[in-house]
């Protein structure tokens, strides 16, 4: 709360009038960013029903969102279990929403291609190339957020969507 504080130029006492603690403005964060990411979602899956085409729009979403926001997005991963109570609940049932979404998209994409692979691994290896872009990705020498989206994209489809060992 002192750094930001000393960021904002708000004085200590001034934040806590408005955030009676740290946690409910960690709260106020996470709960905005989930469902601000959750809500564009599912506007673009609307009407398009291609499976491919709709993985990659949960990438780009969940992308553009990453790079436009690099500064929570720091606090959403480093802050991840500091919620308690209702506020952990409350944050913790968006985050299950947005996994069922993302297996819901990769089970799609196994039956129309009739595919053999693990949702549960693909889903987490799925986030864990696209949660931790912040710490990488440089704005002037990366590409922006469509184009990492379109490779990124290209990289975990064509691993899903290749043959397991034995199959043919």
């Amino acid at each position: 709360m002192r750094d930001l504080s000393r960021a904002s130029g708000m004085s200590l006492a001034g934040l806590y009038y408005y955030f009676e603690s740290k946690e409910r403005l960690l709260f106020l964060i996470q709960k905005h960013t989930f469902t601000t990411i959750v809500q564009r979602l599912k506007a673009r899956l609307e009407g398009v029903i291609d499976p491919e085409q709709r993985i990659r729009i949960f990438i780009l979403n969940h992308l553009e969102y990453f790079l436009a926001n690099p500064e929570a997005m720091k606090v959403l991963s480093h802050e991840a279990e500091a919620l308690n109570n209702g506020f952990a609940s409350e944050v913790a049932a968006i985050k299950r929403e947005y996994y069922r979404i993302c297996v819901g998209l990769l089970d799609e994409l196994k039956r129309n291609r009739s595919l053999q692979f693990s949702t549960r691994i693909a889903v987490l290896s799925l986030f864990g190339m696209m949660n931790w872009i912040y710490t990488w990705h440089n704005v002037r020498v990366d590409a922006d957020a469509q184009e990492t989206a379109r490779e990124m994209g290209d990289i975990f489809l064509r691993g899903v969507m290749m043959p397991a060992k034995g199959s043919k």
